[in-house]
Protein backbone atom coordinates (compact mmCIF):
# COMPACT_ATOMS: atom_id res chain seq x y z
CA UNK A 1 0.00 0.00 0.00
CA UNK A 2 1.15 3.44 -1.31
CA UNK A 3 -0.09 6.88 -1.20
CA UNK A 4 0.99 8.05 -4.85
CA UNK A 5 0.27 11.83 -5.34
CA UNK A 6 -1.72 14.51 -3.79
CA UNK A 7 -5.17 14.57 -5.75
CA UNK A 8 -6.56 17.46 -4.40
CA UNK A 9 -6.53 20.41 -1.93
CA UNK A 10 -9.83 21.89 -0.20
CA UNK A 11 -8.95 25.24 1.34
CA UNK A 12 -11.40 27.56 3.96
CA UNK A 13 -11.72 30.99 2.52
CA UNK A 14 -13.79 33.72 3.89
CA UNK A 15 -14.95 35.14 -0.20
CA UNK A 16 -14.87 32.53 -3.13
CA UNK A 17 -14.96 34.59 -5.91
CA UNK A 18 -12.32 36.80 -4.58
CA UNK A 19 -10.09 33.58 -4.05
CA UNK A 20 -11.58 32.19 -7.79
CA UNK A 21 -10.48 35.56 -8.88
CA UNK A 22 -6.92 35.00 -7.69
CA UNK A 23 -6.48 31.37 -8.01
CA UNK A 24 -8.12 31.59 -11.96
CA UNK A 25 -5.74 35.21 -12.63
CA UNK A 26 -2.69 34.39 -10.86
CA UNK A 27 -2.15 31.00 -10.68
CA UNK A 28 -3.82 29.85 -14.03
CA UNK A 29 -6.04 27.61 -12.32
CA UNK A 30 -9.48 26.78 -14.82
CA UNK A 31 -12.98 26.60 -12.96
CA UNK A 32 -14.92 23.26 -13.04
CA UNK A 33 -17.91 24.42 -10.88
CA UNK A 34 -18.70 27.05 -8.86
CA UNK A 35 -21.22 28.33 -7.17
CA UNK A 36 -21.68 31.40 -4.13
CA UNK A 37 -20.52 28.83 -1.36
CA UNK A 38 -18.21 26.82 -2.81
CA UNK A 39 -15.90 26.43 -6.23
CA UNK A 40 -13.52 23.33 -7.51
CA UNK A 41 -10.24 24.55 -9.94
CA UNK A 42 -7.98 22.39 -12.15
CA UNK A 43 -4.51 23.11 -12.47
CA UNK A 44 -3.51 24.28 -15.88
CA UNK A 45 -1.69 21.19 -16.59
CA UNK A 46 -3.41 18.88 -14.65
CA UNK A 47 -5.76 15.52 -15.60
CA UNK A 48 -7.35 15.58 -12.25
CA UNK A 49 -11.01 16.56 -11.98
CA UNK A 50 -10.01 19.09 -9.91
CA UNK A 51 -7.18 20.35 -7.71
CA UNK A 52 -8.30 22.65 -5.42
CA UNK A 53 -11.48 22.95 -3.67
CA UNK A 54 -12.48 26.18 -2.31
CA UNK A 55 -15.58 26.34 0.51
CA UNK A 56 -16.83 29.46 1.99
CA UNK A 57 -16.22 29.97 6.19
CA UNK A 58 -19.49 30.67 8.06
CA UNK A 59 -19.16 34.05 10.28
CA UNK A 60 -15.57 35.51 10.93
CA UNK A 61 -13.83 32.49 11.46
CA UNK A 62 -10.13 33.53 12.71
CA UNK A 63 -6.73 33.21 10.61
CA UNK A 64 -4.76 30.92 11.34
CA UNK A 65 -0.85 31.57 12.08
CA UNK A 66 2.60 29.96 12.86
CA UNK A 67 1.79 29.36 16.40
CA UNK A 68 -1.35 27.35 15.87
CA UNK A 69 -1.60 23.66 14.20
CA UNK A 70 -2.76 23.56 11.38
CA UNK A 71 -1.99 23.52 7.68
CA UNK A 72 1.30 25.83 6.69
CA UNK A 73 1.21 25.61 2.73
CA UNK A 74 0.61 23.80 -0.40
CA UNK A 75 3.01 23.41 -3.00
CA UNK A 76 2.72 22.85 -6.83
CA UNK A 77 5.21 22.39 -9.21
CA UNK A 78 6.16 24.08 -12.47
CA UNK A 79 7.93 21.90 -15.69
CA UNK A 80 10.31 24.69 -16.50
CA UNK A 81 12.27 27.65 -15.17
CA UNK A 82 10.85 30.01 -17.44
CA UNK A 83 7.48 29.24 -15.75
CA UNK A 84 8.65 29.90 -12.48
CA UNK A 85 9.58 33.14 -13.76
CA UNK A 86 6.57 34.16 -15.30
CA UNK A 87 4.90 32.85 -11.95
CA UNK A 88 7.52 35.39 -9.87
CA UNK A 89 6.03 37.82 -12.29
CA UNK A 90 2.13 37.59 -11.91
CA UNK A 91 2.75 37.18 -8.02
CA UNK A 92 4.80 40.29 -7.43
CA UNK A 93 2.07 41.85 -9.53
CA UNK A 94 -0.43 40.92 -7.37
CA UNK A 95 1.07 41.88 -4.00
CA UNK A 96 0.77 38.24 -3.86
CA UNK A 97 4.48 37.10 -3.68
CA UNK A 98 6.46 36.72 -0.02
CA UNK A 99 9.47 35.26 -0.63
CA UNK A 100 11.85 32.95 -2.61
CA UNK A 101 14.45 30.57 -1.86
CA UNK A 102 16.85 28.18 -3.66
CA UNK A 103 16.79 24.56 -1.98
CA UNK A 104 19.72 23.55 -4.41
CA UNK A 105 17.43 20.64 -5.73
CA UNK A 106 14.40 22.84 -5.37
CA UNK A 107 13.96 26.71 -6.83
CA UNK A 108 11.01 28.15 -4.76
CA UNK A 109 8.51 30.99 -4.64
CA UNK A 110 5.94 31.68 -1.52
CA UNK A 111 2.87 33.36 -2.16
CA UNK A 112 -0.16 34.45 -0.13
CA UNK A 113 -3.66 34.04 -1.36
CA UNK A 114 -6.28 37.12 -0.93
CA UNK A 115 -7.00 35.20 2.72
CA UNK A 116 -3.05 34.82 3.86
CA UNK A 117 -3.23 31.20 2.75
CA UNK A 118 0.47 30.28 2.07
CA UNK A 119 1.74 28.44 -1.05
CA UNK A 120 5.06 27.33 -2.72
CA UNK A 121 5.54 26.73 -6.66
CA UNK A 122 8.40 24.93 -7.28
CA UNK A 123 10.97 24.06 -9.91
CA UNK A 124 12.98 20.84 -9.11
CA UNK A 125 16.16 19.63 -10.95
CA UNK A 126 15.88 16.38 -12.72
CA UNK A 127 16.96 13.64 -10.63
CA UNK A 128 19.19 12.44 -12.64
CA UNK A 129 21.25 16.09 -12.43
CA UNK A 130 21.21 16.02 -8.61
CA UNK A 131 24.66 15.53 -7.06
CA UNK A 132 25.78 14.40 -3.49
CA UNK A 133 26.67 17.93 -2.72
CA UNK A 134 23.78 19.32 -3.28
CA UNK A 135 21.27 16.98 -1.06
CA UNK A 136 24.32 16.81 1.71
CA UNK A 137 23.92 20.94 2.23
CA UNK A 138 20.99 22.16 3.89
CA UNK A 139 21.61 25.68 2.80
CA UNK A 140 18.94 27.36 1.80
CA UNK A 141 20.40 30.48 -0.82
CA UNK A 142 18.90 33.67 -2.79
CA UNK A 143 16.93 32.41 -5.41
CA UNK A 144 18.54 34.49 -9.02
CA UNK A 145 15.68 32.61 -11.52
CA UNK A 146 17.67 34.40 -13.99
CA UNK A 147 21.04 32.73 -13.10
CA UNK A 148 19.18 29.83 -12.73
CA UNK A 149 17.76 29.66 -15.96
CA UNK A 150 21.27 30.71 -17.41
CA UNK A 151 22.50 27.30 -15.56
CA UNK A 152 20.07 24.89 -16.11
CA UNK A 153 18.55 26.25 -19.51
CA UNK A 154 15.35 27.21 -20.55
CA UNK A 155 13.98 23.51 -22.02
CA UNK A 156 15.12 22.31 -19.19
CA UNK A 157 12.39 20.36 -18.07
CA UNK A 158 12.74 19.65 -14.07
CA UNK A 159 11.71 16.20 -11.80
CA UNK A 160 7.64 15.65 -11.61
Amino acid sequence: MGIRRLNHAVLYVRDVGRSVTFYRDVLGFTVVHERATAAFLRAAESDNDHDLGLFAVRGNAPRTSGTTVGLYHLAWSVSTLPELSTFADALSKAGALVGSSDHAVSKSLYGKDPDGLEFEISWFVPRDRVTPEMTESPMIGRLDIGAEIEHWGADLVGAP
